[in-house]
């Protein structure tokens, strides 16, 4: 289906993009500074199941509805904005916790479904699958599976490079965590998910 040089250029395109900072990325460095790093990689595995609904939906061809729909793809935003900004408000508004404690909202499930939802809700994203993968389809062969299966890759990409910024996170976190500052970095991390959802605000179709 890909001959060895077509997946050798594929590849590292596939986790530059992947590692471009947005709203996942940013949710996924602000669990890491709360929770540390095991949690926060085993989280991605609901960012990875809403990209995998993506690519299928590419696959399947309805992922041009979002391309092309302007109600479509202002729905999806807005849903994304408004999420992204009770993530932030949530944690804004959280108390302290003792060290002891989890940080509230942060169970093992919770997480993985704010992943979800913020990967789910993101029309940047389903731009990428729409207009990026195409591009490397081999002009003879099986359209839907070769989307699929660089889907697949990039998913692993996504899944890569997203550890790092939980590394960066949990890196932080034993700088900077402590039962004194809980607050201070709560602020912090709602700070930066009220600023992702203003810059989502500002995305546009095409």
């Amino acid at each position: 289906m890909f001959d060895v040089w077509h997946l050798l250029f594929y590849i590292p395109t596939a986790a530059l993009v992947a590692a471009t900072p947005g709203p996942n990325n940013l949710l996924c460095l602000t669990h890491g500074m709360q929770v540390g790093l095991l949690p926060t990689a085993i989280s991605l595995l609901g960012r990875c199941a809403a990209f995998a609904v993506m690519v299928v939906l590419v696959a399947l061809g309805l992922g041009t509805i979002l391309e092309t729909s302007e109600i479509a793809f202002t729905v999806v935003k807005w849903a994304g904005v408004a999420y992204l900004a009770y993530v932030g408000l949530r944690l804004c508004l959280s108390g302290e916790t003792r060290e002891t404690e989890a940080v509230p909202g942060l169970s093992a499930v919770g997480m993985m479904r704010r992943e979800f939802l913020v990967a789910i809700t993101n029309p940047k994203a389903m731009l990428i699958f729409t207009a990026f993968l195409p591009q490397f389809v081999i002009g003879h062969g099986n359209y839907a599976a070769q989307l699929m299966v660089l889907g697949a890759i990039y998913l692993a990409m996504e899944f890569l490079t997203a550890c790092l910024y939980a590394v960066g996170g949990a890196g932080l976190r034993k700088l900077s965590l402590t039962c004194s500052n809980a607050v201070r970095v709560n602020r912090i991390s709602g700070g930066m998910m009220l600023g992702a959802a203003a810059l989502l605000a500002t995305v546009r179709r095409g």
